[in-house]
């Protein structure tokens, strides 16, 4: 069954800075307890060690949170920013004349706002999270290494859908990761025109403003809506192998191959319901990091193009709401080499 369409919020900004810095209850390396548990040390905004939550590390529904943490001190603090100023900027750009520059290709564009935006979410993490590690995708397109380590890693696509924000085309997306021990633990990834709120946290469910996630369950690919993006390459050969994908999956009877111009939201549309499978070459690990956890909550599935395990750095994916379909779309495609994201 089709998702509802959820409720937005009423201070969209709020609810994004709420969930984002209060949400993870990953702040720190995890731990072997004495009894061979695995816990994990979380560290307060300030840095100090948290003394224990709260309360359970229930999901809020509202505004999936989990409770404030104590530092040593013992002053209860949740790390909320009293404003979240790079939303303001993507809001206001949107409707400006903006200076765009290029990157891999005529088609893979950057922009001022991109930098700005990246630069305040880095900021405002490092100053609160200075021992975790960075993946970030204009510090990546200037030469920073892409490596995923067993540190706690946030992972970061400061617009996702830049062609569409260039073009004032509204379908504009921040997606924010986090991953721990090479695991993706919590995503977020937010609408930035329609201020739909998407979060995950592993083993606590997708939310979508405070709705619940589901994904469609349809394993008959004739019967199915698939999305895709095109990937920048524009050469003829890379042209010609993502168009007979295409045709492909409508030769095998799909209801239709959408492309929305952001991956990440793409992704969400599969998790709420309203699409079937995804799949792309081309994409990085900051299209995939948050979306990842946000599907699977959802109940849905993501795996390399080949059928196998997903990997992160492969610049490859396929995802559905059920394997069946994720296998049926995997047999179909031919395959786009773009080689590694930690290769690069």
């Amino acid at each position: 069954s089709r998702a509802a369409e959820p409720k937005k919020p009423a201070e969209g900004s709020a609810l994004f800075a709420l969930s984002l810095c209060s949400a993870l209850p990953f702040l720190g390396a995890p731990r072997l307890g004495s009894s061979g548990h695995v816990r994990r040390q979380v560290r307060g905004a300030g840095g100090g060690r948290a003394q224990g939550w709260l309360g359970p590390p229930s999901l809020d529904k509202a505004q999936g949170c989990v409770p404030a943490i104590r530092t040593e001190g013992g002053r209860r603090r949740s790390p909320v920013p009293a404003a979240v100023p790079f939303l303001k900027i993507i809001r206001k750009a949107l409707s400006e004349e903006k200076r765009v520059s290029t990157k891999t290709s005529a088609a893979d564009l950057v922009t001022e706002t991109d930098h700005v935006v990246e630069a305040l979410i880095l900021q405002e993490l490092q100053t609160r999270f200075p021992s975790h590690r960075f993946i970030a995708e204009e510090a990546a397109a200037a030469g920073a290494k892409c490596v995923l380590t067993p540190s706690p890693t946030w992972i970061v696509d400061p617009i996702d859908g830049t062609c569409n924000f260039v073009h004032r085309f509204p379908t504009v997306a921040v997606s924010i990761g986090f991953a721990v021990n090479q695991e993706l633990e919590f995503g977020v990834i937010y609408h930035c025109t329609e201020e739909r709120l998407y979060t995950g946290r592993r083993g606590q469910g997708a939310f979508c403003n405070g709705q619940r996630l589901r994904v469609s369950g349809e394993t008959d690919l004739s019967k199915a809506l698939v999305l895709t993006e095109i990937g920048p390459r524009r050469d003829p050969a890379t042209l010609k192998l993502f168009l007979s994908n295409m045709e492909r999956l409508l030769h095998a009877g799909a209801h239709g191959v959408r492309v929305i111009g952001s991956s990440t939201l793409a992704l969400c549309h599969l998790a709420a319901g309203t699409a079937d499978a995804y799949y792309q070459f081309g994409l990085h690990c900051w299209d995939l990091a948050a979306a990842t956890v946000i599907i699977r909550e959802a109940g849905g599935v993501v795996m390399d193009t080949s059928g196998g395990p997903l990997d992160l750095m492969s610049c490859r994916v396929v995802a559905a709401g059920t394997r069946e379909m994720a296998v049926l779309i995997a047999q179909a495609l031919q395959t786009i080499n773009y080689g590694r994201d930690d290769e690069r």
